[in-house]
């Protein structure tokens, strides 16, 4: 399937035919834009910036990243430099103390740890605004999700109708999450 769509792309332009074989990675995510559709990842190892383009990231499963992720991913040296074609996995941003985040202070952590995934869907996320909400299924109340519980989840933007999962306590003013990852992770590592 892999195979598949990265000759999609590569016939499409999107990407840039591969001159060597894959080479496995780790690095650091520079930036991403989910607007332009593109990012870029400064390897571990040194070397140039890799190229990440949104529909690599999407088929691993999300839409966005947020910037100083580490991400595990396969690439490719092409004639317009190096590109990732499949993510592996990411890992959120080193977090500093719970900034931001006055809601999380007074929860026992181990309560937060113990919450358990649930499945949800976006409502609406504004960057802007730095916060939006989500619907778990089966339960009418919104979940408001905070852009540093994103960040530190490893993501930079929600859209609406995306699939999530997240952990949900319940905060000072409802129902808030406190993980957000996206719905394909959460499924391979639960089986």
């Amino acid at each position: 399937m892999a195979g598949r769509f990265l000759r999609k792309l590569w016939g499409s332009g999107i990407l840039a035919k591969p001159t060597q074989g894959t080479e496995r990675i780790r690095g650091r995510v520079k930036w991403f834009d989910p607007t332009k559709g593109f990012g870029f990842v400064v390897s571990d190892e040194g070397g140039p910036d890799i190229l990440l383009h949104a529909n690599v990231l999407r088929n691993f499963g999300q839409s966005s990243i947020a910037d100083g992720a580490v991400a595990e991913i396969d690439v490719q040296r092409t004639e317009r430099g190096v590109q990732a074609v499949l993510v592996h996995a990411i890992e959120p941003p080193e977090a500093d103390a719970l900034s931001g985040l006055a809601d999380l202070e007074d929860i026992d952590p181990e309560a937060i740890r113990a919450a358990p995934l649930e499945p949800a869907r976006v409502k609406w996320f504004d960057k802007a605004k730095g916060f939006g909400f989500a619907n778990t299924f089966g339960c009418e109340q919104d979940v408001f999700i905070h852009i540093e519980v994103l960040r530190r989840s490893g993501m930079a933007d929600l859209q609406p109708g995306e699939a999530l999962a997240i952990r949900v306590i319940d905060g000072k003013r409802g129902r808030m999450a406190t993980e957000v990852c996206a719905w394909e992770v959460a499924v391979k590592h639960s089986g």
